[in-house]
């Protein structure tokens, strides 16, 4: 594997064989890479993730209450969505260790901005519409974590598993990130 400073991968569950492919992942990479689950929905996925070795727990949407103590009671990180500033207040309060603010294009940067001047800062993570020109926008505004899938990478690179686009592709973002 190219090294890298990406240090966490979601497989989404709505992702055919996910749970087997977070399985495989963590055999291959679990010493350099946290894999975790996207699209978690319910108490049953988060358990299934889990028991597959997801070390966090993503999804588009709030988690019910149920979610965020399985997560806890696994010592696994739980990434709720929120959108407005009462569902991201309202994740946190639920106990979620980070909120992922989706879509995050479609707010932009000074949305973040304008979260922090009531709440404070909170270790949000955008997603959605992300990619490498646009991430230390998100990050200077006060984002600590970035979801980027398709706005990184040449589609056709995924598509034919070319190793060597991927990682040029890892690299202009990490050229565009100050770390």
């Amino acid at each position: 594997m190219t090294k890298s400073r990406v240090r966490s991968m979601e497989v989404s569950l709505v992702t055919d064989d996910a749970l087997d492919t977070i399985r495989a992942l963590n055999d291959e990479f679990g010493d350099e890479l946290s894999i975790g689950a996207g699209t978690v929905r319910t108490v049953e996925q988060a358990h299934a993730a889990i028991d597959a070795g997801s070390s966090f727990l993503l999804s588009p949407v709030g988690f019910s209450q149920g979610i965020i103590d399985v997560a806890k009671d696994a010592g696994v990180i739980s990434v709720p969505s929120g959108f407005s500033p009462t569902e991201i207040a309202t994740m946190f309060d639920m106990g979620a260790d980070i909120v992922k603010v989706f879509p995050a294009s479609r707010l932009g940067p000074a949305y973040l901005k304008d979260l922090a001047a009531p709440l404070g800062p909170l270790p949000l993570m955008v997603v959605g519409g992300i990619n490498a020109q646009n991430v230390q926008d998100y990050f200077d505004a006060g984002a600590s974590y970035a979801g980027i899938g398709s706005g990184c990478f040449n589609p056709e690179d995924v598509a034919t598993h070319n190793g060597e686009g991927i990682a040029r592709s890892l690299a202009e973002l990490e050229k565009r990130v100050r770390w």
